[in-house]
């Protein structure tokens, strides 16, 4: 057995380590047998790939640490310099400093800490559940808009004169009650999002342009207000509509199986195409009201097919053949880093096959 070094956990720091315990995590979340004694943290680890250094399924970080359900949602931030070491004995996780000193204090003696519950707001140093980069466009801009949605919201009504569509710096002219607010996203709704087993439509997804700010406000109802696009994506033109732009999420999750059973099925690939592979952006037929909640990891399942039993002798006659059905195979990981009611968006994280619209995501066997 590889020697393990006993590390001093920092009050400032500090997780919850308790481990759980229960036959059912256990066989659930096993530890590789090649894990290493530690692993000090360096600018631009996740906890996502931290786990997966220790962890046969990296979602199982919160069972190893022992956080509960408020944990997990405000969970105690990782940072460059601290070090997870590995206990074998007790088969469990412990953060500290590689010196095994107090951080909090500066000491250097030996200092048994309690656990506590503390949460903050990721800093810019802490490190992400998942890289940041891949998918904080999708944190502020509108992916799914409601049908009431589009009633009573701004519009465009008119370009900047010689302008047919709108770009950086040009000027916009807007109808519709603004409520005070001066910055807007300009979205143009989407294709109808299906769900894939009842084929009734459970969404819009909206086609992000770009954003504008207000320049002069309406002095009369039947005056349109002066706007100057100020962020750019793509041509925005008359009749796209404008949303508020919304606070910046905090991105304080961890990767966590969901409480309860989930079963759904890919709706969309983001982008419009029909497959995508690792790294890119699917929505799912669930969301808040099915126990989706961010930080949610689910496996993809391609679904198994129903066949004709060839080999049963009584599918040999003319008369009505007996089908079986195949099972899933699984071949990946799916993220849920953005959820509303009843939609949700993941990342793409592990995948041996090509995600295809209809194939399953559920929840970790």
């Amino acid at each position: 057995m590889k020697k393990f070094s006993t590390a001093i956990l920092p009050a400032a720091f500090a997780l919850a380590f308790a481990f759980a315990s229960s036959a059912e995590a256990a066989s659930k979340c096993e530890f590789l047998t090649n894990a290493p004694d530690s692993h000090t943290v360096v600018r631009g680890d996740t906890l996502w790939g931290i786990s997966g250094k220790f962890l046969q399924n990296p979602w199982c970080w919160p069972q190893v640490w022992g956080m509960n359900k408020e944990e997990i949602k405000n969970p105690h931030w990782i940072y460059p310099g601290q070090t997870v070491y590995f206990d074998r004995a007790n088969g469990r996780l412990r953060l500290g400093s590689p010196k095994g000193g107090n951080v909090a204090s500066g000491e250097g003696a030996t200092v048994r800490l309690t656990p506590q519950i503390r949460s903050e707001n990721l800093t810019p140093t802490a490190i992400a559940a998942i890289p940041a980069g891949q998918i904080e466009p999708f944190l502020s801009q509108p992916l799914i808009i409601a049908a009431e949605q589009l009633i009573n919201t701004p519009r465009i009504v008119a370009t900047q004169e010689g302008h047919v569509n709108l770009g950086a710096g040009d000027r916009a002219y807007v109808m519709g009650d603004l409520n005070g607010v001066s910055q807007f996203q300009v979205f143009r709704p989407g294709v109808p999002l299906k769900d894939p087993s009842t084929q009734e439509v459970i969404g819009y997804e909206a086609v992000y342009l770009g954003t504008l700010k207000l320049q002069r406000t309406a002095k009369a109802a039947d005056e349109a207000h002066a706007f100057r696009v100020e962020g750019f994506k793509q041509e925005m033109g008359v009749g796209d509509r404008l949303l508020p732009v919304p606070p910046t999420p905090l991105l304080n999750y961890v990767p966590h199986p969901p409480e309860r059973s989930i079963a759904a099925q890919i709706v969309s690939v983001y982008g419009g195409v029909r497959q995508a592979g690792q790294s890119q952006i699917v929505s799912i037929n669930r969301g808040k009201k099915d126990g989706i909640d961010l930080g949610t990891v689910l496996e993809l399942y391609r679904f198994g097919p129903s066949i004709v039993d060839r080999t049963d002798p009584k599918n040999n006659g003319i008369f009505e053949k007996k089908q079986i059905k195949l099972p899933d195979e699984k071949y990946g990981t799916l993220f849920i880093f953005r959820v509303f009611d009843g939609i949700s968006y993941g990342l793409i994280m592990q995948v041996t096959d090509a995600v295809q619209v209809g194939d399953v995501a559920r929840s970790p066997e």
